[in-house]
């Protein structure tokens, strides 16, 4: 899964267009372990089944950074960022759900709606996920993305850090209007990673006792799907004081603040909760 979203880039509005090519700006990692080069970049028009969107706001994840030291494997040169939301400035043929100046936010990973993964609900295995690594547009396995004269992968096929940027349809996920798209944008990762690890890969039931260790982006909202889920205790534990206060908001109904494995069983056994340790 792709990881915490913690700040917020918005970036400003404008961009000239010349002909079929867009003149914009991102911030690109040439290389490994090097600083984001915020740059301008040429944007071609979107092909068939791609749309133009003019993002508002950008969530930076902590998976961002892991592309800078190599330890999620890129494309490189690259524009980061997998979590977006925006306006749609144009669609290429075949696009007949979207149209310009609907609102969307992007998904980091594209769900098609079509292939055996997608239609039984998982689309987190949708066939297009596979080519996620290669920063290249679904369609043709080209860029539409340049700069200096080279193409420029993007990551999570959306590379957010920037002005506008070209993505699938598949990607795209439309949001209402009155959606305030510096929040929706942390849609695309951080709260559904969290939530879903409460409700999908913990498959927590009403009347569980749930422990969630690290209040970041991630673990708030694992903190809200455990609530959601119905979870009777929600436990939450972190050294930071505003992020405890936090999970309360979230959903929490205990917190925690250090040397918890110390004071967990007999918390534990307080709770009425089973003691039980796993090891990964």
């Amino acid at each position: 899964m792709l990881g915490l979203a913690s700040h917020l880039l918005t970036w400003p509005t404008g961009a000239n267009i010349e002909g079929e090519i867009m003149k914009t700006k991102a911030a690109i990692l040439w290389e490994l372990n090097t600083p984001w080069s915020v740059e301008e970049i040429e944007l071609d028009a979107p092909k068939a089944g791609e749309v133009l969107v003019k993002i508002a706001a950008s969530g930076m994840c902590h998976s961002d950074e892991h592309v800078v030291t190599g330890d999620l494997p890129f494309a490189m040169p690259i524009i980061g960022g997998h979590e977006g939301a925006g306006v749609v400035e144009a669609v290429g043929p075949g696009v007949s759900w979207l149209a310009p100046g609907d609102h969307v936010v992007f998904g980091f990973i594209p769900s098609c709606g079509r292939c055996p993964s997608c239609s039984t609900g998982h689309s987190n295995l949708c066939d297009m996920g596979a080519l996620l690594g290669t920063g290249k547009q679904i369609a043709d396995g080209t860029s539409r993305h340049h700069a200096q004269g080279q193409d420029i992968s993007t990551m999570c096929l959306l590379g957010t850090f920037a002005h506008h940027t070209v993505v699938n349809e598949a990607s795209c996920i439309k949001i209402e209007k009155d959606i305030p798209l510096e929040k929706a944008c942390l849609l695309g990762c951080g709260v559904v990673t969290g939530w879903g690890s409460s409700v999908y890969a913990a498959e927590v039931s009403p009347g569980d006792t749930v422990v969630v260790v690290g209040i970041g982006g991630i673990g708030a909202n694992a903190v809200q799907g455990a609530k959601l889920a119905g979870a009777k205790h929600v436990i939450a534990i972190d050294p930071i004081e505003f992020k405890r206060e936090k999970a309360m908001q979230f959903g929490a109904t205990h917190i925690l603040q250090h040397q918890w494995q110390k004071h967990f069983r007999s918390f534990s056994k307080f709770l009425g909760a089973p003691w039980q340790t796993r090891s990964s």
